[in-house]
């Protein structure tokens, strides 16, 4: 097979992260994996694992981006790839719009990943025009269904994000990695470590964090509180209400901004508890699955695809969402009776992942439709 993935951009996320996954395992199957994208941190990594890449500016939200169709379509007819997979909406209405030109005997195959709870209107359509729709959960179908009935339900596929589950050497940090962490955040020593890994906008639950480190050290507890994530030049007042927030409640010593880090899996195993507060359900949570998968604590709110993971590996981490007494409540619990959540389940490892997104393509590779 030939395939083609189309995103914005490649830097950080867990979407960028899957499409490396299916980019490499694709190539390990003797298949051809292109990725277009605007480009950015990640493509050396694509290109390393046999990928190509191909940059083109389907990120930018402007008029010009329609002189990229033509492009587009001209790309599709010389590459002639077998499946064409579109994993966002702007790069997926260029897509669309370039594959829908084309002679319908000889198109790629058009399937689609529905990332998120997207805003419900014409332009999130664009996701649900797949020959199939691929649902990173089982909140995400739902969400389908219930906003686009008429996409046919039998073309829906409920593919789970997927982690490698970590071998016995790689439950703890590199050596030398945890002698430089303990050395640059001397902070942290003598204190129990809650980690809000993402992005700092407001839908993160940075906020609701911040309330809960409070609530701890009104208590008398020794914890730190991290949270790793870039900030976006646009979000630069919302880090500002932020760092008012933390200075009002006199937490200046006890939480620190990490920004945009490489190693946010070796930081989730130095931390005593991982937190998901999204205050819109993840479509699917990649992050805290990792950091359960790695045996550390998650306490998150208890809807999309973290409730669906907590649900099957770490009960007693769910929390009502937005009831700010019981996430002190739950994390209060955890810290003073530590455990470990369950091994990683089945449908949530990345070959279960990477078997069953090939194996869609290998479906509709054996229809004449397209």
């Amino acid at each position: 097979m030939k395939v083609i993935q189309i995103l914005p951009e490649l830097n950080s996320g867990g979407v960028e992260r899957g499409t490396l996954e299916i980019g490499a395992a694709l190539v390990a199957a003797g298949h051809q994996s292109i990725v277009i994208s605007n480009g950015g941190r990640l493509v050396k990594a694509l290109e390393a694992d046999g990928s190509r890449h191909i940059s083109m500016p389907v990120h930018h939200k402007g008029l010009a981006v329609l002189l990229e169709i033509g492009r587009m379509r001209r790309l599709f007819k010389e590459e002639k790839p077998d499946i064409v997979h579109v994993r966002s909406r702007l790069p997926a209405w260029i897509a669309w719009l370039a594959w829908r030109g084309m002679d319908t005997a000889t198109r790629p195959h058009f399937v689609s990943t529905v990332h998120g709870c997207y805003s419900v209107c014409w332009y999130s359509a664009i996701m649900t025009k797949g020959a199939r729709v691929i649902a990173v959960s089982s909140s995400i179908r739902d969400y389908i269904r219930k906003n686009y009935p008429k996409t046919d339900p039998e073309i829906i596929r409920v593919i789970p994000r997927g982690v490698l589950p970590p071998g016995p050497g790689e439950l703890v940090p590199d050596p030398q990695w945890l002698d430089t962490w303990r050395r640059e955040q001397t902070q942290l020593e003598g204190k129990k470590v809650l980690l809000l890994p993402g992005r700092i906008t407001r839908w993160k639950g940075q906020k609701e964090f911040i309330q809960l480190v409070a609530g701890l050290r009104d208590q008398g507890r020794a914890v730190h509180g991290l949270m790793a994530g870039e900030t976006h030049f646009k979000k630069r007042d919302y880090m500002d209400e932020l760092h008012v927030l933390i200075g009002s409640l006199k937490l200046g010593q006890h939480i620190t901004f990490l920004g945009h880090r490489s190693d946010v899996r070796q930081i989730m195993q130095v931390s005593d508890v991982v937190f998901s507060l999204s205050s819109p359900p993840e479509a699917f949570g990649r992050v805290s699955l990792e950091a359960m998968a790695m045996g550390v604590p998650v306490v998150g709110y208890e809807h999309g695809g973290v409730a669906e993971q907590l649900a099957a590996m770490y009960p007693r981490g769910k929390v009502p969402v937005g009831d700010t007494h019981e996430l002190l409540k739950t994390t209060v619990d955890i810290l003073d009776h530590p455990d470990k959540p369950a091994t990683v389940a089945p449908q949530f490892t990345l070959e279960a992942m990477c078997r069953s997104t090939l194996g869609v393509y290998e479906e509709l590779l054996r229809t004449e439709t397209r």
